[in-house]
């Protein structure tokens, strides 16, 4: 029988979010001002939403999965586009919807993240879900093209039994609050691992000016990938030193290092498309800050939108757009990378060891262990 936590999800999202220590609260130090959440929903109207599904199946098998959803302007995204870009720094993974973006400028609804294989079964229920909490389009045709994108739990996760379906998706739309995230294990990133250790969730978010007006950039990342030998905290070459339990390379030949990340940049900044394709790019500092080398086999891709410019992809609004001029642009590029780098170390932090699918076990990071380490190398606030 299907033992999901369903019913527990908001509480013990709750608890994620406000209880579970982050990378500052060990004294990992960062560049930058962050918002008063630390957390893509400091930019005002940013909802997030998580299902998570945890199951113990017959034959030793398990499902450790979900679904995230990030609504650029809240209970108004469905109605109400924002101007969007997109990057893809090593394509062996998935977004949806991203020729759409390239082609039109914007984004439309919900930016959804699952597992591999669950993609086309969120792809329904997002277009199901919008469908049912919208209207036509002006030709009287309704028609979706949502952005889904994923990383592969199959270390953990049974991802084979196809167990997130479109309701799922539609229940994380539905869960999603502005407020402190989750981090770690829940929603899309609940089986995800990175630098061979639990990983899975992260938010940050950064409060800068640019052209004489104060701006936050948000990021969330959904983090599984990179070799432990890699991994960079704080400018620090922790990977080098934690090296107990390498799960993946003493099990699967050459395994380490094939996942992959979804990195999410909101702002309130006015940008246009092609300006938030830039902020995409400098997002691929932040993650090379961590250790990734963006390997053959791993699906880095990464999205930004903008909530200012309201309503301008109506014809009848009457509404300017404006934008920040490329000259002023260098302090958002700085806090995208900035806050994607905390977004990844806040993962890790956050991930908590997890047993999954045939007794596969990813154990997290040793807080002790990983601030003795900096203190080591005087990269420790105290």
């Amino acid at each position: 029988m299907r033992t999901l936590l369903l019913a527990l999800l908001l509480p013990l999202t709750a608890v994620a979010a406000d209880d579970a220590p982050r990378a500052r609260d060990l004294g990992i130090p960062f560049e930058g001002t962050p918002g008063s959440l630390n957390a893509i929903t400091d930019i005002e109207g940013v909802t997030v939403g998580f299902e998570t599904i945890i199951e113990d199946l017959p034959g030793n098998k398990a499902v450790r999965s979900g679904v995230t959803a990030i609504l650029p302007r809240g209970k108004e995204t469905n109605a109400n586009p924002v101007f969007g870009g997109w990057f893809s720094l090593n394509g062996n993974g998935e977004m949806t919807g991203t020729t759409w973006v390239e082609e039109s400028g914007f984004i439309e609804g919900p930016i959804m993240i699952t597992n591999t294989h669950s993609v086309g079964a969120v792809h329904e229920g997002t277009i199901k879900w919008r469908f049912e909490n919208g209207a036509a389009d002006s030709s009287g045709y309704w028609w979706s093209l949502p952005v889904i994108a994923e990383t592969w739990d199959g270390y953990l996760n049974d991802i084979n039994g196809f167990h997130v379906r479109p309701e799922h998706a539609a229940a994380a739309i539905e869960a999603a609050a502005s407020g402190p995230v989750a981090e770690g294990n829940v929603g899309g990133g609940t089986a995800m691992n990175c630098f061979e250790f639990k990983c899975g969730t992260g938010t940050s978010s950064r409060v800068t000016e640019a052209a004489g007006e104060k701006y936050t950039v948000g990021v969330l990342v959904q983090a599984n990938f990179g070799r432990r030998d890699n991994l960079i905290v704080a400018g620090v070459p922790v990977g080098k030193h934690l090296r107990d339990e390498m799960v993946f390379s003493s099990t699967i030949t050459d395994f380490a290092g094939i996942g992959s990340i979804i990195i999410v940049v909101g702002t309130d900044a006015p940008l246009l498309p092609h300006q938030l394709k830039r902020l995409t790019r400098r997002a691929a500092l932040g993650l090379s800050r961590t250790g990734s080398i963006a390997s053959n086999g791993s699906g880095d891709i990464f999205i930004a939108f903008s909530t200012a410019n309201e309503d301008v992809h109506q014809s009848s609004s009457g509404s300017g757009i404006e934008s920040v001029p490329n000259e002023e642009i260098v302090p958002l590029f700085e806090a995208t990378v900035q806050a994607t780098e905390e977004a990844i170390t806040n993962a890790l932090v956050a991930g908590r060891t997890m047993t999954g699918n045939r007794g596969n076990t990813v154990t997290s990071i040793d807080h002790e262990q990983l601030k003795d380490l900096l203190r080591e190398y005087n990269r420790l606030e105290e």
